[in-house]
């Protein structure tokens, strides 16, 4: 089969999950091919995501390994069996591969648990905000770019309606609130919005007052997102070029452990909601 020219975070991932497999069994390259009756070159593309693989033939290589954990070989021959091209892919070579990557990974979510300093969380972002904050990037985006940018930032707000949506809670820092991105009107509706969106039923907003002091990695946002199994958890950290995708087994864990203290220094949802009413009305005209 001929290799794939360009990767998404999920086929890589799908690839390095099966990398750790061969290792957690022992196994160097040549003692798997020797196992499998297959060649190195073929396992070490698919171990890099280059070339694809059947949910036969991952299980088939998940029992040769002797994987004790069948409910995370499922969530392997899942993701070996997508074949549809999401929505996300109508922006290919439009936008940055990172933004259709965080799409995609929310798409497959199970749970989202995100921590925002600076700006309101993407999936609860206003248009109008929303364009606010894309009128501020150095450059600044074309007038065709800017429309791109937006339909995608608010087509992502689709995974919220499915039938079985995505958990997810929402830390936001009060800096967050109190910043505001375009006019007044603007400001006050976004935080009207939140308010709504705490309503839902999948939807947890927590509010991080100045007065809770330091908490861990605060200079980051992050989308902490959790996949069908924890295994195929994945972390995306906003940097000063674009977004950063951590699975590694370490990196996990550190952001678990500072997603709860930071959850811990926040305000519960009630006091959170009343939280932001107080700023709406001092917005009020």
């Amino acid at each position: 089969m001929p290799p794939r020219k360009l990767l998404t975070v999920r086929q890589r991932r799908l690839g390095s999950e099966l990398r750790r497999l061969r290792e957690h069994a022992g196994l160097t390259l040549a003692q798997a091919a020797e196992r499998l009756g297959a060649d190195r070159t073929t396992i070490s593309n698919t171990e890099s995501g280059r070339f694809g693989v059947s949910p036969q033939r991952v299980r088939a290589w998940a029992d040769h390994y002797k994987c004790p954990e069948p409910a995370y070989v499922d969530a392997l021959a899942a993701m070996a069996a997508e074949r549809v091209s999401g929505w996300w892919e109508h922006y290919r070579g439009e936008l940055a591969n990172d933004a259709l990557d965080l799409a995609e990974l929310e798409y497959h979510a199970a749970a989202v648990r995100s921590v925002q300093v600076m700006y309101m969380p993407g999936l609860l972002q206003t248009e109008e905000y929303a364009r606010s904050v894309f009128a501020e990037s150095v450059p600044v985006p074309s007038p065709t770019r800017q429309r791109r940018l937006l339909a995608h930032r608010l087509q992502r707000r689709d995974v919220l309606d499915r039938p079985n949506p995505p958990t997810c809670t929402f830390l936001i820092h009060e800096a967050a609130l109190r910043m505001a991105y375009g006019s007044r009107e603007v400001a006050r509706a976004q935080l009207v919005h939140l308010l709504q969106e705490s309503d839902r039923g999948n939807i947890t907003i927590r509010v991080i007052p100045f007065a809770a002091g330091g908490f861990p990695f605060a200079s980051s946002s992050a989308h902490y997102v959790y996949g069908i199994v924890p295994q195929l958890d994945t972390v995306q950290v906003d940097t000063a070029t674009g977004s950063s995708f951590l699975d590694a087994e370490t990196s996990l864990v550190n952001w678990r452990v500072a997603l709860d203290r930071t959850e811990e220094r926040s305000l519960d949802p009630g006091r959170s909601r009343d939280f932001i009413r107080g700023i709406v009305q001092s917005m009020k005209v």
